[in-house]
């Protein structure tokens, strides 16, 4: 069930229109997920509303921000090698360095994240 929100930086944001589906594949082989199994969202952030401190970027430095949502997200070295397997696709898909990719987890989904009315367990 994962839900993968990926906010991409980007003169032109979404700058990889059309290939959200490929990303959703990728990022389901990760998860090991079944088809349909595995969500991604796509949102475009306009590199006027993005800044780091002293710092003036070039279209290649911008960072993706992606957020994983997990019914019961993994722990301990197995969210590090998902975290690494994340990271690497999404900055494939994204033509960025794997150093301009920034993977935050939220909390379980389950008990929280409903779908049609029902709770996911």
């Amino acid at each position: 069930m994962p839900i993968v929100d990926v906010e991409i930086t980007a003169d032109d944001p979404p700058a990889r229109g059309g290939r959200a589906r490929a990303l959703a594949d990728e990022l389901g082989r990760v998860f090991g997920t079944a088809a349909g199994r595995t969500w991604v969202r796509i949102r475009g952030l306009p590199a006027s509303s993005y800044a780091e401190n002293e710092v003036e970027l070039a279209e290649d430095g911008y960072p993706v921000f992606v957020t994983v949502l997990h019914a019961h997200p993994p722990e301990g070295p197995a969210r590090a090698a998902e975290v690494i397997a994340v990271t690497r696709v999404v900055a494939d898909w994204a033509r960025r360095s794997p150093e301009r990719v920034h993977v935050q987890y939220a909390p379980a989904a389950a008990g929280r994240q409903a779908f049609g009315g029902t709770l996911v367990g």
